[in-house]
């Protein structure tokens, strides 16, 4: 725990350096570059996109060629060197576009576009490169630092994760309020020059315990052996194969050996994963290694096979899980942009939109701990299990939440333009008198889906991966986040281009948002959430969890 502890710090780090800017960017780029409302939301998502989807790189790179904790090292300086680039043109006026002109108020805004469009896109996404490598790196160090063949271990281990998605959250805490609050009331320079500063602190404190941690040793690429098999499985499919072909020493040999493997950590503990013989599910896949190979190269072992097998069952709990992250982008794009119209004051404090989030926040660093300390330990006691609530089931809850969390954002939103309408503002840029507490209903609801999705996905997919593989299985959980951002870029562009006609606007193309009709997108998540769901628990009913039934052996050696 002591070695994880110094990944949990600088996950508070990385977050906030990261959700700094993330959440305040569709503003930044509406108000500062001149974006149009729905081109800030996509440039959002798809930035928010790229960076969670690149976590795959930075976890192949973690179980291929590097280690977690060189991926990090590495993700971290470029996530720098992409934060120093946008703290430079916000703090350049000539490296923005120019202001908007009062006096010619029909005329749209010079939108940003040429070198200073460059300069702003090369500085977003070498950002998101390197969140993207941490991402796929940092939860899988920290996960690696327990014993996990003890149930102490496998306990401590659990915690990790639970208080992995706390650390995030209390990153956010201040990346949402007080970082936040800068950027609005005292220039995006010292906003991103926070966000500079941050992670450049993280890579000390990171390397500060270096002499405690276990690092995994790399065992070549997951992804040759992944197509190795697959083709082995379809070329020896095709061809002919006589018995004298089968491979002798199956389980039918008279004293199998069984095949093994060797993961091999920095400092030298060795575990060992054997399987006797191919098991009989997706049975296709058994043929790669049943009969002589067409090819020397595509020679597969059992345990290949088998581990095949595993990151096929777990992919679709992964499809599932990005209508999720889908509903989520909202509240990075359209939410803020609702609470922008809204009363935003507290009492007399004014609080900034982007700054909703801290309510999701809050109750995720509440309802962690009494999860980690309460709700486990009970669940525990009633199921006899050494989990309480499986991952699983874990998932589930927060696919629920998210339904309910697309029901009452679709109500609020009603609410909020019956008031716009019957207070005369709905052309009107002045605040309207109604209190943004009331956007706060949605933010809590995908908040604690959140958290019980995330932390469940994190621990699912690396207890459930085989271990040559964890760095890149746990990187999905991110990738579904990509893919949830990819997805809510694609549902508003096929929205946008099926309601807009001769006769009618789109749904969610003014500039104005009161002429938006964003209740309407709302119940049409609420419908596809829901239809995920009913998706979800096919997959969830008939999956059996694998990790327990593996049989492994370790060697500790020093």
């Amino acid at each position: 725990m002591l070695a994880a502890s110094f990944v949990l710090v600088v996950e508070v780090l990385e977050n906030l350096a990261y959700l700094a800017n993330a959440s305040n960017l569709v503003l930044y780029l509406k108000e500062f570059m001149h974006f149009p409302p729905t081109d800030s939301a996509n440039s959002v998502t798809n930035f928010m996109g790229t960076a969670f989807l690149l976590a795959l790189l930075g976890g192949f790179l973690s179980d291929a060629l590097f280690t977690t904790y060189h991926i990090y090292l590495i993700s971290a300086v470029i996530e720098f060197l992409g934060l120093v680039l946008l703290t430079v043109q916000a703090h350049s006026g000539s490296l923005k576009p120019p202001k908007c002109n009062p006096a010619t108020a029909n005329l749209p805004c010079q939108q940003v576009h040429g070198a200073k469009a460059a300069m702003l896109f090369l500085g977003l996404y070498l950002v998101a490169l390197g969140v993207g490598g941490i991402k796929g790196s940092l939860a899988a160090h920290g996960a690696e630092q327990f014993d996990e063949n003890t149930p102490q271990g496998r306990k401590q281990r659990s915690t990790f994760f639970n208080y992995f998605v706390f650390c995030l959250s209390f990153g956010a805490l201040f990346a949402v309020t007080l970082v936040v609050w800068i950027e609005d009331n005292k220039g995006w320079e010292w906003g991103f020059g926070i966000s500079t500063l941050t992670i450049l602190l993280s890579i000390p404190i990171f390397l500060a315990g270096s002499k405690f941690y276990r690092n995994k040793i790399p065992n070549g690429s997951p992804l040759t052996i992944i197509f190795k098999v697959l083709v082995g499985a379809m070329l020896n499919s095709c061809m002919a194969r006589s018995p004298s072909n089968a491979i002798a020493n199956m389980a039918t040999s008279p004293s199998p050996t069984p095949p093994s493997k060797e993961v091999t950590t920095e400092n030298h503990d060795k575990v060992v994963e054997t399987f006797e013989s191919p098991s009989q599910s997706l049975k296709f896949l058994n043929r790669a290694v049943i009969y002589k190979p067409t090819f020397d190269a595509l020679k597969c072992s059992v345990q290949q096979v088998e581990e095949v097998k595993i990151v096929i069952k777990i992919l679709p709990v992964f499809v599932c899980t990005v209508m999720l992250n889908c509903c989520l982008a909202q509240l990075s794009t359209f939410s803020v942009e609702q609470a922008a119209t809204m009363n935003t004051k507290l009492g007399s404090l004014k609080v900034p939109p982007a700054s909703l989030p801290v309510f999701p926040v809050v109750f995720i660093m509440i309802l962690a701990p009494v999860y980690d300390h309460i709700i486990v330990p009970f669940a525990r006691r009633v199921t006899k299990s050494e989990t309480g609530i499986t991952h699983l089931q874990r998932i589930g809850i927060g696919l629920v939440l998210s339904i309910l969390a697309m029901a009452v954002a679709a109500m609020v939103e009603i609410k909020r333009k019956r008031v716009a309408a019957n207070s005369g503002l709905l052309d009107s840029t002045q605040p309207l008198p109604i209190t943004f507490f009331w956007i706060a209903l949605q933010y809590l609801f995908l908040g604690s889906a959140d958290l019980f999705t995330l932390a469940g996905l994190l621990e699912f997919f690396f207890t459930e991966a085989p271990v040559s593989m964890r760095s890149l299985a746990t990187s999905l959980s991110w990738a579904s986040l990509a893919m949830g951002y990819y997805l809510s870029t694609v549902i508003v562009s096929i929205v946008n281009s099926a309601t807009g006609d001769s006769k009618h606007k789109p749904w969610l193309s003014d500039r104005n948002l009161n002429h938006h009709h964003l209740e309407r997108f709302y119940w049409l998540m609420c419908v596809l959430s829901t239809l995920n769901f009913l998706h979800y628990l096919f997959w969830a009913k008939i999956y059996k969890y694998g990790s327990n039934k593996r049989n492994w052996a370790v060697e500790m050696t020093k």
